[in-house]
């Protein structure tokens, strides 16, 4: 690791340190108003309506602790069961989704414990660099205006200036101890977060049935789309082409006898459209699944694809093998939507792709050195690709800073084709 770098994520581990000391302070603060809202249930049922509104505090409060422990790599997924529809006794519902969810007294479970933990790891992410600090800048100029004794690190008493100065070296080893060290404390605050705020088995079990839904959802509603452009591609295009080339024939045998002359500038014109309907029938089953992919394999296809774009673009693959067919045409149609969005919308002079796999997942990355800025909600086919990888258990990731660059980051979960199934890939 870079010098800069290694200063820069132990400055950020510091001020995360700072920001861990105030959120624990808030913790017990929360804690308290949670507390009171259960003991004044039995009055009136005031708790009843307190209750859900003072669990907002509680799950912003660990909202922000997943999302911390998130920025130093311990991701910690959301675990709450959906809010219940509106109806019945007011406040009775929220009260008891509140009151039921496992997630809920988990929550609570960690306000204490983390709050200690949060309070000394944050603590200690500042005292060691600032202690640093005061032997740097604080020391000398304490013995130079003559303050009298004092002392610093391992020299006690400091008696002279000459012992006084002493604190410079020993304050530059502890400040660097204490931004090397800051990261790993945070990283430690973040583990003990994901121990009681991450979901439990039963949980994950049910977040995993919530996300196929959805994503079997989006499937089926993207498989009546497609189905419905190819109808009315076929509709508009090739089968009208069909039947004017029918009647076109069909007006060819009524006049070969009488002009035949006229006959025959019939079946030309007849023979370019049915060249101009098998061209957009090429162009149809290529949108459906392109002959290249088929033949090449998901390798040889990008780079196919790469060579048709008005952009230049480069292919990094180390793929040896072919992948199941269905996640082939998923990573390809996902790899082609990026480099469209690319070529289209980010004004980019040069892009790039790269794709691995390592053991299961294919990971892939489309790049390109446009204006940035790339929103999934303006409809920039980046929902689309979204969907498409979703579909498979997929997932997508977009770096799109103002002013660029631009990185969407694709992984999907894969396996090596079968020889049998290669084998009739390549035959087909």
């Amino acid at each position: 690791m870079e010098t800069r770098d290694w200063i820069r994520d132990g400055l950020r581990a510091v001020a995360d340190g700072a920001l861990a000391i105030a959120l624990s302070i808030s913790s017990l603060v929360v804690l308290g108003l949670f507390l009171l809202a259960l003991v004044t249930t039995p009055v009136l049922g005031l708790g009843a309506l307190l209750l859900p509104q003072v669990t907002k505090l509680v799950r912003l409060r660990a909202g922000a602790g997943r999302r911390i422990a998130g920025r130093w790599g311990v991701p910690v997924a959301t675990p709450y069961r959906p809010r219940p529809p509106a109806g019945g006794f007011p406040g009775w519902r929220p009260f008891r989704w509140v009151i039921s969810d496992p997630a809920t007294w988990r929550d609570l479970a960690w306000l204490l414990p983390g709050a200690i933990v949060g309070l000394v790891l944050g603590l200690g992410s500042l005292a060691i660099p600032l202690y640093g600090l005061q032997g740097i800048l604080l020391i000398p100029l304490w013995i130079w205006l003559g303050t009298g004794w004092y002392g610093y690190g391992v020299t006690w008493p400091i008696t002279s200036v000459s012992e006084g100065f002493l604190s410079l070296p020993q304050g530059a080893l502890i400040l660097a101890i204490g931004l090397a060290a800051a990261p790993y404390l945070r990283r430690a605050d973040a583990l003990f977060a994901q121990l009681l705020l991450g979901p439990t088995r039963n949980a994950e079990l049910r977040l995993r049935v919530t996300q196929l839904t959805v994503t079997r959802a989006d499937t089926v509603d993207a498989q009546a789309a497609e189905l419905r452009r190819i109808e009315r591609d076929l509709h508009d295009g090739a089968q009208a082409r069909l039947v004017s080339l029918g009647m076109t024939i069909g007006l060819a045998e009524e006049m070969v006898d009488r002009d035949p002359a006229a006959a025959r500038q019939l079946l030309a014109e007849a023979r370019e459209a049915s060249s101009t309907a098998l061209v957009e029938l090429r162009h149809l089953v290529r949108g459906i699944h392109p002959p290249v992919l088929a033949e090449r394999g998901l390798d040889g296809a990008v780079r196919a694809l790469a060579l048709n774009l008005r952009i230049p673009t480069s292919v990094d693959s180390d793929l040896s093998g072919r992948l199941d067919t269905p996640v082939e045409s998923a990573a390809y149609f996902a790899i082609a939507e990026a480099l469209s969005n690319a070529t289209v919308h980010s004004g980019a002079t040069f892009a790039y792709v790269s794709i691995k796999r390592t053991d299961d997942r294919l990971l892939m990355e489309v790049g390109d050195d446009g204006h940035g800025g790339a929103d999934p909600s303006r409809g920039t086919g980046l929902r689309g690709i979204e969907r498409r990888l979703a579909a498979f258990d997929g997932t997508m990731t977009l770096t799109s800073p103002p002013d660029g660059p631009t990185i969407v980051t694709m992984e999907l979960p894969c396996a090596l084709s079968s020889p049998r199934t290669m084998l009739s890939s390549g035959t087909d």
